[in-house]
């Protein structure tokens, strides 16, 4: 594809994107993950059986960003927080303590999982987004 029609599709698609960004968003609770969906369902009525579908694209990332808010809200274990949650979601994903760079040096993922040491705001985020699951798991 040359350059000038990559620009031409780029320009034509944040034309449109103006018009729809406001819905078409990874879904942060209930009611972006509802209207998200009654689009899918709308996409999907356009589209059918159609895997050809110029949609069809349109269909694949909408349909991955429910399915990845899904796993994110039915995977917190209820009842279990902070270092008991962590190492759940080690033992889960096969994990060790070298494996947790989003904390630290081994010796600070040590001293977190033994107690000694809380985890702070910025390791809370970081091990909220890679296991995709709410900040609050991580928080006793």
């Amino acid at each position: 594809m040359r350059a000038a029609k990559i620009n031409s599709n780029i320009k034509s698609t944040i034309e449109y994107w103006k018009h729809i960004s406001h819905d078409i968003h990874e879904p942060l609770n209930s009611h972006d993950y509802y209207k998200l969906s009654k689009i899918l369902d709308k996409l999907l009525d356009i589209v059918g059986a159609n895997e050809k579908h110029e949609l069809m694209g349109l269909v694949d990332v909408i349909s991955h960003m429910i399915t990845m808010y899904d796993e994110r809200e039915n995977y917190q274990v209820k009842g279990m927080y902070g270092i008991k949650a962590l190492k759940f979601l080690m033992d889960q994903h096969h994990l060790t303590q070298s494996n947790l760079s989003e904390i630290g040096s081994q010796g600070v993922v040590s001293e977190v999982l033994q107690g000694k040491r809380k985890l702070n705001i910025s390791q809370i985020k970081k091990l909220s987004k890679r296991f995709h699951v709410s900040p609050n798991t991580f928080i006793d």
